[in-house]
């Protein structure tokens, strides 16, 4: 544990922030697999009660993950706030979410995946709040958004190998083999989650923690960085629900659009901590904001790229405009968040991400076949009012220097 001390202070963080990030690496690397995997899956598997286009069915099921997800952020966050051990509900969470990995390769139906993808929405809903509300209460205000660029970034690591992995292992293996080593990297989080993250099982849990959802909760500024997290994420999500479509029209493969896909995970890796850093010094608002116009810009012409390098730079300036959102807009809600009720308010804006991913890309199934452009129009100048909320609404907790 003094390695993990010293590698952490290095990192401006501490040891319970590398811990929870070394464990969200395996978890994302598990779960970021089927982004690439169920596209080509849905093809795979008939679905004779709901007989729509493909794309639609594929945005269907990527949604289910997101909504299930986001509509129980706030149960989860809740039963975070009552537990006095928020290790056990992520472990939890995590078992939940790899058992619905393994289940993938006996599904025969359509409406077995949705089932699956169901079930491991809700093992997401309880690890993620479980793990921000520790994050809150292990770290303060001077070094939270350095800590929340740590584990943001860590996350970014695994969402980059994973779609890159299932996309070698569907072009060399099959789909069985996919599924397998998602289940293998989650449970390899369990693990480092048991190992590594201290958590007294006798923590106080107050009455006011206890307490359900406030209606507070959703008067407070952390709604409009919800808002914000919600804009970010459909931006980016749209893409899986359109990759056969992509692959025909840039004559590229699953591993080609692996690759394309990849690239904002890893600009966002290398952009997320400095600017998660950089927040604690200048502010948390003037990055959520400037990436925001960003990801507008940049999202609005995804649907006119002729070329893998096209679609490639276009992904990789998505990954700096979300790594300016994410880590100072977690850090800020954090910042903003009351004691022994870290869960549920840091679950406002997890929902709001969630959200993000779940009608991404069914918004991309269903507008694409109108018009290929009108998702990625739509999302692009849905950042402009998201910026304005967030400057008009949202107050600064960083004074800068």
């Amino acid at each position: 544990m003094a390695s993990v001390s010293q590698l952490s202070a290095r990192l401006g963080g501490n040891p319970t922030v590398l811990a929870l990030s070394a464990a969200r690496l395996g978890d994302a690397v598990g779960n970021s697999i089927l982004f690439i995997v169920i596209p080509l899956y849905v093809a795979k598997l008939p679905a004779p009660w709901l007989p729509l286009p493909e794309p639609t069915r594929v945005g269907i099921l990527i949604s289910m993950y997101g909504l299930i997800f986001s509509l129980l952020q706030p149960v989860g966050g809740a039963l975070t706030d009552r537990a006095k051990n928020r290790k056990a509900v992520i472990l939890l969470g995590l078992g939940i979410t790899g058992a619905g990995m393994l289940v993938f390769v006996a599904a025969s139906r359509f409406s077995h995946l949705l089932l699956l993808r169901a079930l491991q929405g809700f093992g997401v809903a309880l690890t993620i709040p479980a793990s921000l509300s520790i994050m809150a209460s292990a770290t303060d205000r001077s070094s939270r958004g350095g800590s929340m660029g740590i584990y943001t970034s860590m996350r970014m690591v695994g969402f980059s190998i994973g779609p890159v992995l299932g996309g070698y292992l569907l072009d060399h293996v099959g789909f069985d083999a996919a599924f397998y080593v998602g289940a293998g990297f989650i449970a390899l989080a369990m693990v480092l989650v048991q190992a590594w993250v201290r958590e007294s099982g006798d923590r106080d849990v107050s009455m006011e923690a206890r307490a359900k959802l406030a209606p507070s909760v959703w008067r407070s500024p952390v709604v409009p960085l919800g808002a914000a997290t919600f804009v970010m994420a459909a931006a980016f999500s749209m893409l899986p629900t359109l990759e056969k479509q992509f692959n025909a029209r840039l004559h590229q493969g699953a591993f080609g659009f692996g690759l394309a896909f990849s690239s904002l995970m890893l600009s966002r890796l290398l952009f997320q901590f400095p600017l998660g850093r950089l927040s604690d010094r200048i502010g948390r608002k003037p990055l959520v904001v400037g990436g925001l116009l960003l990801m507008g810009a940049v999202t609005a012409p995804l649907g006119l790229v002729a070329t893998t390098a096209q679609l490639t730079g276009l992904r990789v300036l998505q990954g700096i405009a979300s790594a300016g959102i994410a880590a100072p807009a977690f850090a800020l809600a954090a910042d903003l968040s009351s004691r022994g009720g870290e869960g549920r308010q840091m679950s406002v804006i997890t929902m709001g991400f969630g959200l993000g991913i779940a009608l991404g890309p069914l918004l991309a199934g269903v507008l694409a076949p109108l018009w290929f452009d009108l998702p990625f129009l739509l999302g692009g100048l849905s950042a402009i009012p998201a910026a304005w909320i967030v400057q008009r609404w949202v107050p600064e907790t960083v004074s800068r220097s």
